[in-house]
């Protein structure tokens, strides 16, 4: 008889199962493979039946005898039953010591059934062993899905199957492969043979992160494409594990790769080169020029003929109109069309590309700017700067993917550990991926009917080899799995983190080295007169946390961590974590600042910018921003000027003060036209003690003034801002970031 365990959580940290189950009852006793034990399957399951014999097999060596009904007491059976579950995809799972039965509304759930029995098997050579329990599972959202661009840089077929592996373990159903862009086209398009020759291999590649200078390159030949037959290959073997492919066909932007190989589709004629370099860039796809439509129209014919998916991902995503505003035949096709504005042109461009494909029986999906001057009819939206965009076309009746960067860009840190591998910027942890919540800020039920799902994205710019990609996308991915298949109220993080950590062998097993940052040491901090207080955490069970203050590395036999511990003068806090005898992670170092502004309040006259920070307090906080600005300590601001006023409590002698400012133009941040720091006793009338014009370090720039000791109670700085990019520079025309930190007074 099986048992009720008293918590779900229970019987799912036992048995490690990811995604978490609606529903599991856990029984005494265990059921045991054996070269006795017969499989069950209609024929219509033969590709899941194979599936699991090929498990079982390469596991135990135990060779499963098929059969289409029992001829013994001892049976895995599986079958289709439309009956259990109005959901698709859902499946029951019934292990007895005797028999196991896996029912399921269709044959992706049978897989699905058989995905988490592979989680629950235990054992090795010649034994394996399930637990006697029930489970009744389905999922929460119908499109669940994980994205890989190959353009930046190129990944071999042998892991693209790997990758559509873990999908299906983790219960994904869809792979968004990316293979446009400017870095490099990646499939064979027969009617276009120089997309081979030449849009698939560019002359080298950036070295470092695109914010530092000088940019340098390796100037290496890089490239590669998939030919049709292996593409036809992986949507077979993705078939096999019910995971569709929809691919990407970038327009009309980021289209460098294909104006190399076919530069009469550009505004200008070119010349154009594949791109080395990581960005948007001003040569688009020629919106007038009807041969452009002529060639996407022969490239969707074949890519629809290569994926049976019923999308196709046309991007749309960051176009600049620039070239547009210039060009003859884009001005005649707007003048002709009754376009209002270059926005209008790029939704003409979508509609028409749109059109097409409908015509052909399928349909487009494009990136949020797609709603920019009005949505075509029937495209679903890919939202992803932000969850606006998934809204506004919800509002329209559109399909919805939601997939914001803030939670789900797998090419962001995931550690702000300095020794942390380099990433595109932003800061997702395991955490805050697994706190996503796609339904929270969609409250009508009008509405949340549009929302079909989520999808995490894996931009390859800082993922050259397959090590790094693995780093950034595991088990980030695991997470979101679980966020787009388990019912929100099951989800908890702690839980989740005890059957991810029994999902290490696993894991190794299928050759997947994950990031296991997640248990190191983090910190929080709060600052009051004048004193930092600060707290260290760490996820590990049982991890015991050994500290110094003094700069020296710190042993077991330093101070223990109990609780939070209060900084009265700047120091380096410096942690080790330990599990059981041995160390676990690296090494935690923190600098803390303490002055005469830290803990004060502080107003801001403009409302920062939520990308970074939105709270003044982390102007005074004892904690100064890094080069990565995605520490949570930046303040910035888009084209506005910056003021600040810290009120130090009582008037008191003041002879330095110091502020800090990012430059980085390649990341759109730019230094202030000048900066100020001003002082007062009254908060009314304020003089000027210094004026900073000249910012020349390209990253963090220290604003320094040192002078004869005045009263002052208030302290103001302000920081004109760059206002509108310049041209030739990247981002021309758009708005310019102002990026503020630590205000240090002495």
């Amino acid at each position: 008889m099986l048992l009720l365990c008293q918590s779900v959580l229970c019987a799912l940290a036992q048995y490690s199962v990811i995604p978490k189950p609606v529903a599991m009852h856990t029984g005494d006793g265990v059921f045991a493979i054996d070269n006795n034990t017969q499989l069950i399957a209609p024929g219509e399951l033969k590709n899941e039946a194979a599936f699991l014999r090929q498990y079982v097999q390469a596991q135990s060596g135990i060779r499963l005898s098929m059969s289409r009904s029992a001829t013994s007491n001892r049976y895995i059976h599986l079958l289709i039953d439309t009956a259990i579950n109005y959901k698709a995809e859902s499946y029951t799972l019934d292990i007895t010591t005797k028999n196991i039965t896996l029912s399921a509304h269709d044959a992706a759930g049978v897989l699905y059934g058989l995905q988490t029995l592979r989680q629950l098997i235990k054992g090795s050579a010649k034994t394996l062993q399930l637990p006697v329990c029930n489970i009744t599972d389905y999922p929460r959202f119908a499109y669940r899905g994980m994205h890989l661009d190959v353009s930046r840089h190129f990944f071999s077929v042998d892991f693209i199957k790997q990758y559509i592996d873990v999908l299906s373990l983790y219960k994904f159903n869809t792979f968004h492969w990316h293979l446009t862009d400017d870095q490099g086209w990646r499939v064979e398009i027969k009617k276009y043979p120089e997309l081979q020759r030449m849009g698939a291999w560019r002359d080298g590649t950036l070295i470092g992160h695109k914010k530092e200078l000088p940019h340098t390159f390796d100037n290496k030949k890089y490239g590669g494409y998939y030919t049709q037959e292996e593409v036809k290959a992986v949507v077979r073997y993705a078939a096999e594990k019910h995971i569709t492919i929809i691919p990407e066909i970038e327009m009309p932007g980021h289209a460098l790769a294909a104006l190399a190989a076919y530069p009469s589709l550009g505004c200008t004629g070119g010349p154009y080169k594949t791109a080395k370099f990581w960005g948007v860039f001003d040569d688009v796809f020629c919106a007038g020029n009807d041969s452009t439509f002529t060639f996407l129209q022969n490239v969707l014919d074949e890519v629809a003929a290569l994926f049976p998916s019923r999308y196709i991902h046309i991007g749309g995503d960051e176009c600049p109109k620039g070239k547009w505003n210039q060009c003859p035949k884009c001005l005649k096709r707007m003048k002709e069309e009754r376009l209002s504005d270059a926005h209008e042109l790029q939704s003409y461009f979508v509609k028409r590309v749109e059109k097409y494909l409908n015509s052909k029986g399928k349909q487009a999906i494009g990136w949020d700017e797609i709603l920019e001057g009005g949505l075509s009819p029937n495209a679903t939206v890919m939202s992803w700067r932000g969850e606006e965009g998934g809204i506004a076309a919800a509002q329209q009746k559109h399909d919805v993917i939601m997939a914001p960067e803030s939670h789900v860009y797998f090419d962001y840190y995931q550690s702000l550990y300095p020794e942390e591998q380099l990433a595109a910027g932003g800061y997702t942890p395991l955490s805050k991926v697994y706190s996503y919540e796609p339904m929270a800020s969609v409250q009508e039920d009008s509405i949340r009917t549009y929302l079909k799902g989520v999808q995490g994205e894996v931009w390859s710019e800082y993922l050259p080899t397959v090590a790094k990609a693995q780093h950034a996308i595991f088990p980030r991915l695991i997470a979101l799995g679980e966020v787009a298949w388990s019912q929100q109220a099951s989800r908890n993080y702690p839980d989740f983190l005890s059957r991810l950590r029994q999902q290490r062998t696993l894991l190794k097993k299928l050759n997947i080295a994950t990031a296991d940052v997640f248990d190191e040491i983090n910190y929080t901090s709060t600052v009051k007169d004048n004193r930092v207080e600060v707290t260290l955490t760490t996820t590990l069970p049982n991890g015991r946390i050994y500290y110094t203050t003094d700069g020296t590395v710190p042993t077991p036999k330093s101070q223990q961590y109990s609780g939070a511990f209060t900084l009265a003068k700047n120091a380096e806090v410096k942690a080790v974590l330990f599990d059981v005898n041995k160390q676990y992670g690296r090494l935690f170092k923190q600098a803390f600042f303490v002055h005469k502004a830290t803990g004060k309040t502080v107003t801001i006259k403009q409302q920062p910018i939520a990308r970074f920070n939105t709270n003044s307090s982390a102007l005074v906080n004892g904690v100064l921003g890094t080069t990565r600005y995605n520490d949570n300590q930046w303040l910035g601001f888009k084209g506005q000027d910056y003021e600040a006023i810290v009120d130090l409590g009582a008037a008191t002698p003041v002879s330095n003060i110091k502020m800090n400012v990012l430059n980085y133009h390649w990341q759109k941040m730019w230094q202030p036209d000048h900066v100020q720091f001003l002082v007062s006793t009254d908060g009314i009338y304020f003089n000027i003690i210094y004026t900073a014009n000249s910012f020349p370090v390209n990253g963090i720039n220290t604003i320094e003034a040192t002078f004869k000791a005045v009263n002052a109670r208030y302290v103001k700085v302000i920081a004109k801002n760059k206002g509108i990019i310049p041209a030739e520079e990247y981002g021309a025309g758009e708005q310019a970031l102002l990026l503020i930190d630590e205000i240090i007074v002495q």
